[in-house]
């Protein structure tokens, strides 16, 4: 099984997945019509076999599996570095944070979303340095079963399944609703064919058709954001056709806090799951041509976009709004009304705004939706290929799509046509509460991987210098990142028990929690099925090798010692803009 004396004997699972996945001379010799060529490529991709697989574990198993599958390397440079800056930008920002403001004021707004921020920064640059490192499929719920445990791992990594298998109905009935602002004569049901037919069709077309959709999505997203900064800036400088300039008054009357401290605290756990999606970025670390080089970049992004999209943009409604607006206690996650962009701009005396802003939100919920059935499709395979789910989920074919595992969220999709029945809020209400808690674990066990990451490196007489790309936070953001992730299970469960403005009550607090029970019920029954009762694996025992694309290790440590000698050569400016960009 050893085929280098730098690495363990799980070497065999970084073989560059690029060439496995180009056709051999003879098929390409093969003369097909173009049906015949149609037809041929939804054929499963047969993967190399290795002498000595069946003695192997299961955990060294699944490393080589997820290390060496054939989905393609389609991803590059400008699509993830767009990726990271706004595929994650959606209603949380556009919709939520004005019932945010309603409910804990512009302090509560501003610290809960910069300490969220700033831990959800340092959750990328941890999840971007074990990516570089291990650009395998599965991304981070393969990191939580080998840094921390299988256990944990297969927990984390069907409780993000469910939470982008919901998403998906939920984001096509929210365009539905979103066309009726315009055309309420026909059934709901229409637009979410419509929308059905789109999002399926970006993602049986490939990952490159996936990459450039999103990459368009997001380019519209960052525009009009960008747009609407602007337009705040000139009406709280008194620029507007309506009202001077506002200054600090609306922070002075009402306020700086409504609601006191559970108002507060309810605002952080807001401002968590509006962050919900960044972690994706690391899941198309499988397909990006160039981990090592477009990886780095995309996760540098993340702190622009916190600091421009999210801060900036929320400072200034926090001065143009005060938090008792009646317009702001909308919580319907496609009600234009309650958006605050649109009710700081109409109170400006701008008009047209929110036809503007209801295009974005719809190009919002179909970016949503088109990446909930990327993110589903590729933890299915992971979790198959880890031998965590049916083999045949793991089905990937001559293209490097998933095929099996989009079929199954495309079906599962069809529940978005009960948009035209008076019980969808109660379906989707539940539906939701099953993963509501998904984005905060899978952030946690990213924190809590890295962390272990770096003591199997110490352990093992390994340093980060054979690193490619170092966390800028380090290891002391990963632990900051998972303390405020506790802290926020924390309050979201006190909440749950305690509710702003209303009595305890079972359904509010399973509403509220049910993906706790479901991570927890996930984690006994691995526990049990696979007999697995260890907590966690031994920092000494852990596997950092396969995975790696360089397997010379010390080649590698030779080529990055040159690379910081250019860096250092190069002019101030040009080291500070690569350091954060």
């Amino acid at each position: 099984m050893e085929i280098s004396t730098n690495t363990s004997k799980l070497d065999l699972g970084s073989t560059n997945t690029d060439s496995r996945a180009i056709p051999s001379q003879s098929e390409k010799e093969e003369s097909f019509g173009r049906w015949d060529n149609f037809v041929d490529s939804f054929r499963q991709y047969q993967p190399a076999s290795y002498d000595g697989y069946e003695e192997l574990t299961d955990l060294e198993k699944s490393a080589i599996k997820t290390a060496n599958s054939p989905l393609q390397r389609k991803l590059n440079s400008r699509v993830m570095n767009m990726l990271a800056l706004a595929s994650s930008l959606g209603s949380g920002l556009l919709i939520a944070s004005g019932e945010a403001l309603n409910t804990g004021g512009p302090l509560a707004v501003l610290v809960c979303w910069a300490l969220t921020g700033l831990a959800v920064f340092c959750t990328v640059q941890a999840l971007g340095e074990m990516a570089v490192t291990f650009p395998v499929s599965g991304s981070f719920n393969v990191y939580a079963s080998r840094f921390i445990d299988p256990s944990i791992g297969f927990a984390v990594a069907w409780n993000y399944f469910l939470q982008y298998l919901v998403l998906l109905p939920l984001e096509l009935v929210a365009g539905s609703m979103t066309m009726q602002y315009w055309i309420t004569s026909i059934n709901p049901d229409v637009w979410v064919l419509i929308f059905y037919v789109a999002v399926i069709s970006i993602n049986l077309f490939g990952v490159r058709a996936y990459g450039e959709a999103e990459f368009l999505f997001s380019l519209i997203k960052v525009t009009a954001i960008l747009m609407f900064i602007i337009v705040s800036i000139v009406i709280a400088a008194g620029g507007a056709p309506k009202g001077d300039a506002v200054g600090g008054k609306y922070w002075v009357n009402p306020g700086l806090l409504a609601n006191g401290f559970k108002g507060f605290v309810s605002v952080f756990i807001t401002s968590a799951f509006s962050y919900a999606g960044t972690e994706l970025v690391g899941l198309t670390a499988a397909e990006s041509e160039n981990p090592r080089v477009s990886l780095p970049k995309a996760t540098k992004q993340a702190f622009w976009r916190i600091l421009f999209f999210y801060m900036v943009s929320l400072t200034l409604i926090c001065f143009l709004i005060p938090y008792d607006d009646p317009r702001l206690l909308g919580n319907s996650s496609v009600d234009i009304n309650a958006s605050p962009f649109v009710i700081a701009i109409t109170n400006g005396g701008i008009s047209g705004l929110p036809s503007v802003m209801n295009a974005v939100i719809l190009v919002s919920v179909i970016s949503v939706g088109s990446s909930s059935v990327y993110a589903t499709s590729r933890t299915l395979t992971a979790l198959a290929e880890q031998g965590m789910a049916p083999k045949i989920l793991g089905y990937i074919d001559k293209k490097g799509r998933p095929i099996i595992a989009i079929m199954i969220t495309n079906v599962f999709g069809l529940l978005s046509f009960i948009a035209a029945s008076n019980k969808q809020e109660v379906v989707f209400n539940w539906l939701l509460s099953i993963s509501g808690l998904s984005s905060v674990f899978t952030w946690l066990s990213i924190c809590v991987a890295h962390i272990r990451f770096r003591r199997a490196l110490s352990c093992q007489g390994r340093g980060t210098d054979e690193i490619a790309f170092k966390s800028q936070t380090g290891i002391i953001g990963s632990f900051y990142g998972a303390l405020l992730n506790i802290i926020i299970l924390m309050a979201e469960f006190w909440l749950s028990l305690f509710p702003l403005g209303d009595k305890p009550n079972a359904q509010a607090f399973f509403q509220s929690y049910l993906g706790f029970v479901v991570l927890l019920a996930c984690y006994i029954g691995h526990k049990i099925w696979k007999k697995n009762w260890i907590l966690f694996i031994s920092a000494k025992d852990m596997d950092i090798d396969t995975g790696r694309k360089e397997t010379d290790i010390e080649a590698l440590k030779q080529e990055l010692k040159e690379e910081r000698e250019i860096f250092q050569s190069k002019p101030l400016y040009q080291r500070i803009y690569h350091t954060w960009c």
